[in-house]
């Protein structure tokens, strides 16, 4: 009798203590699960901060360079439909001053916007003068008289003649006893012998796409291109350009307001070379717009150039630093060819491959001196806030 009022109590005291056993396994198998999912979804948000940090820059800066390429082929056709290179200049950048001036307008009213003064406004004018009514002009004259491959090799000379003007100004020390300074040296050597050997020396011609020719919308087969002329342009153009990069390193670190810099910097300078058009380009018939590649080439490079690299550029320049920024310019060379070819018919030479490879190991050489120099400078600013730091254990012992 005790014996069958005691089973039952027995019996369920085990089905509790099994449901018991059954809710804390599902409940350890939850927490491990949502361990797991919460391990998933740190991994996941790891690779999207890798990719945001790593990946979207990588991609922004081949979709520039390639923009870039685009923007002076597009350029050179245009040229070879017949509109003047002095046109062409006042018109994309009219059009991008206009784009640039709304977003001037929203940073010009607000409070925390710096003071402008004379003396920047004076500068303002001047990497107008530099960056735009001498540099674009130069720039697409010798476009028009070489090809776009010509353009962005000779672009890679642009940080030797940086640290050349800057040593020359004395802006930068030169230590020949410093591994650095021997590296900007010989790769600002190297690159100027690879710009002479591409400039000055042909080869033989290397056909790349038989059926080129035959494309119908622009006449494909390039006029015959005086590549010396091409190239004293586009070196002065290279001149201009590590001139107003200098002077345009001083004006952001006394006005740090990149918008404002832009957009003056744009309006000067279209003010300037439309003054000089007018009186060198008085055909009428050169300032008329046509609905053709003309148009195109105006527009795109209004939006593209003025607009969109800009502000790719400041961002890029912000998350990865010059160094990474610089490292894309060789890639344009490849772009430039293929383009260039396929195109506009350009004919690729020996000079020019074996002229534009000596110009990247010497840009490479350059960058990597820059690099090294700067991550030594680096070294250095860490290790003084190091030793100047108390010692926390001393102080916390006492």
């Amino acid at each position: 009798m005790i014996d069958c009022l005691c089973r039952p109590c027995v019996i369920i005291y085990e089905g509790n203590k099994s449901k018991y056993r059954a809710t804390y396994l599902e409940s350890k198998q939850f927490e491990v699960s949502s361990s797991s999912a919460a391990a998933c979804s740190e991994e996941e948000e790891m690779g999207l901060e890798n990719f945001m940090k790593n990946g979207v820059p990588f991609i922004v800066m081949i979709i520039v360079e390639s923009g870039e390429v685009g923007m002076i082929t597009l350029g050179k056709a245009a040229m070879d439909n017949g509109m003047s290179n002095l046109v062409y200049v006042v018109y994309y950048n009219s059009l991008g001053t206009l784009l640039l001036f709304p977003f001037f307008i929203f940073r010009f009213f607000r409070s925390d916007r710096p003071p402008l003064t004379l003396n920047l406004i004076f500068r303002f004018f001047l990497l107008g003068l530099i960056g735009i009514c001498f540099l674009q002009i130069f720039a697409y004259a010798g476009i028009g008289y070489s090809s776009p491959t010509l353009a962005t090799a000779m672009g890679n000379l642009i940080p030797g003649f940086t640290f050349l003007l800057a040593v020359i100004f004395r802006m930068e020390t030169l230590d020949v006893r410093r591994l650095t300074s021997q590296a900007k040296v010989l790769g600002t050597i190297i690159a100027i012998s690879g710009a002479f050997v591409m400039t000055l020396y042909k080869g033989r011609l290397i056909q790349l796409f038989s059926s080129a020719s035959n494309l119908p919308y622009i006449q494909l087969m390039s006029q015959q291109s005086n590549w010396i002329l091409g190239g004293i342009c586009l070196a002065i153009t290279c001149i201009c350009s590590s001139m107003w990069n200098i002077l345009q390193t001083a004006t952001v670190k006394e006005y740090p307001d990149e918008q404002t810099i832009v957009f003056f910097f744009c309006f000067f300078g279209t003010i300037q070379s439309a003054i000089y058009s007018l009186l060198v380009e008085r055909d009428p018939e050169a300032w008329a717009l046509r609905p053709d590649i003309s148009m195109i080439a105006i527009i795109f490079a209004a939006v593209f150039g003025s607009v969109f690299r800009t502000t790719v550029f400041t961002w890029c320049l912000r998350k990865k630093g010059p160094v990474y920024v610089s490292m894309f310019k060789p890639l344009g060379m490849v772009i430039a060819v293929i383009l260039g070819t396929i195109f506009l018919g350009d004919e690729l030479y020996l000079g020019s491959i074996i002229g534009g490879s000596i110009i990247a190991v010497g840009f490479y050489t350059v960058m990597w001196g820059q690099a090294k120099e700067k991550y030594m400078a680096v070294a250095v600013d860490d290790f003084c806030a190091l030793e100047s730091t108390p010692p926390r254990n001393h102080l916390l012992q006492k």
